[in-house]
């Protein structure tokens, strides 16, 4: 059954080549746990966000690997490992079996885990578009952030398969927030930070600058020099770091995340075509 329902959902997607099926059957499994983590209850205490949820919710244009959430409230009690057990439970009587590695550490306020699934192609026949490398394991790496930054806004929202489930999801205001502080405070590049900044402000999506500041106040360069966020500082402080960036680097970091359609658009990618979107975000 299991073989049926996922080639299906691969014929629907159209992957157009090896990379975009894995991103496909990827962004199937974490489907499946998204789904049983909603059942165990996670919910009710964490918000989803970051790059997969703007992806599985809000239909963003890239792939995206990780699942990203963070508490409503501070608790450094938290732990993975209920919630692990029942993601395994659930997917093993679905045909998935996934082997379960909670990598917490106790003195980071950020927590990890991975699941890694058993080969995908094989035992299961699956019709795959595309050649597979028969032992290659798909890895989906959790992370929890258990003491965030004051100010979220969340919603509800539905995804309709494997089955229909709630999730708690950041709206997306607050979502912007947080990826303009990844943007300023990042030590490395990362080209898909900078995909999803066009791709909200092409939406007029206005960042919650409240929710920014305490971010900035929290972690990065600026923390705890009480940084009043405004208009001008964040635009200063955007164009610094756009005129330092090697934008090869950085479209090399998405380019594989991108549907083959929408990877040309990445000979754009410089200076000026993102100050121009600074510019398109400061107007609104």
């Amino acid at each position: 059954m299991l073989d049926k329902v996922l080639s299906a959902k691969l014929r629907e997607y159209g992957p157009q080549n090896a990379i975009e099926q894995d991103n496909v059957l990827q962004e199937l499994m974490q489907h499946y746990v998204l789904a049983s983590l909603s059942r165990a209850g996670l919910f009710r205490d964490a918000i989803f966000h970051g790059g997969t949820c703007l992806r599985i919710v809000n239909g963003m244009n890239r792939f995206s690997e990780d699942l990203d959430f963070l508490l409503k409230r501070p608790d450094p009690s938290f732990r993975w490992q209920g919630y692990l057990e029942a993601v395994r439970k659930d997917c093993v009587q679905e045909g998935i079996t996934f082997e379960v590695q909670d990598k917490a550490d106790a003195t980071s306020a950020v927590r990890k885990a991975f699941l890694k699934t058993d080969p995908i192609g094989k035992p299961l026949t699956l019709e795959l578009p595309f050649e597979r490398y028969h032992a290659r394991k798909l890895r989906i790496k959790l992370e929890i952030d258990t003491n965030p930054p004051a100010g979220s806004v969340f919603t509800t929202s539905y995804i309709t398969f494997p089955v229909t489930a709630p999730l708690t999801t950041q709206s997306l205001e607050s979502s912007f927030a947080l990826k303009l502080h990844a943007l300023l405070c990042r030590s490395y590049v990362k080209g898909r930070d900078w995909h999803d900044f066009v791709w909200y402000v092409a939406r007029k999506v206005r960042p919650d600058l409240a929710l920014l500041e305490h971010a900035i106040e929290q972690q990065g360069p600026w923390a705890g020099q009480r940084t009043r966020l405004t208009w001008p500082w964040l635009m200063a402080n955007l164009r610094i770091v756009i005129e330092r960036i090697d934008w090869a680097v950085a479209r090399q970091d998405v380019q594989r995340f991108l549907p083959l359609r929408e990877r040309e658009a990445l000979s754009l990618w410089d200076e000026t075509f993102f100050k121009y979107h600074m510019q398109a975000l400061r107007d609104g």
